[in-house]
């Protein structure tokens, strides 16, 4: 993918170290003149420019870019980067920092955003995860909150030991995509068993997902 990221600080950065490793073409685009050091991210295109004025964005090329992501430490220009790339470039696919919390309302699909990711909030989703058992735990939004990863991991009195995923009754507009097991990533099968300890990782919309716990025997 061709790739650009509006602010290169240290999450700007290190987001671009990621997809250049991953063979992505990243272009780095930064208004701070001091902010500017290629041999941060060598294999990275860096522009200096303001990702906030048109004429900036339409230098740079950005309606070849298949996904921009707006990574500064400022929401208010997170926003209007993904409302330009959105409107103006038809970027298939943007995604947005949220610095605080409170803004998280904002960064929706009328700012042109397709996946809002707020550290806070995944930070506290995380430490959900290290220490509940058996609970559903949310851990990342998808398209506004229309779906949702959630994590659920097997104690070990689960009336589900020994049986076959087959045998989950899930709602709809709910799907098991993976389990995690022992350090390995299970894509999982009709015929495969569920053991203690399995963490089970959901895509659900929000209004099933207490019949997804129930499917768990919770």
């Amino acid at each position: 993918m061709r790739v650009a990221i509006a602010g290169a600080g240290a999450v700007g950065r290190s987001i671009a170290l990621e997809l250049v490793e991953n063979k992505h073409k990243v272009m780095l685009i930064e208004r701070d003149l001091n902010q500017i050091e290629p041999e941060a991210v060598e294999d990275a295109e860096w522009v200096h420019a303001d990702a906030c004025e048109l004429a900036s964005l339409e230098e740079t090329g950005i309606e070849r870019c298949d996904v921009v992501i707006a990574a500064t430490g400022d929401d208010k220009v997170n926003l209007v980067v993904s409302l330009l790339a959105k409107t103006e470039f038809a970027v298939r696919r943007v995604v947005a920092r949220v610095n605080d919390p409170r803004n998280e309302w904002l960064f929706d699909s009328n700012w042109g955003i397709d996946v809002a990711v707020s550290t806070p909030r995944l930070l506290a989703a995380l430490v959900e995860e290290a220490v509940a058992v058996g609970d559903l735990v949310r851990l990342m939004t998808f398209r506004q909150g229309e779906a949702n990863l959630v994590e659920v991991t097997l104690p070990g009195d689960t009336p589900l030991a020994g049986k076959a995923v087959r045998s989950l009754k899930l709602p709809r507009d709910s799907a098991l995509v993976a389990i995690l097991r022992g350090g390995r990533v299970i894509a999982p099968q009709a015929d495969d068993g569920l053991e203690p300890g399995d963490e089970l990782l959901f895509v659900a919309t929000a209004d099933v997902e207490e019949q997804v716990r129930g499917a768990l025997g919770y």
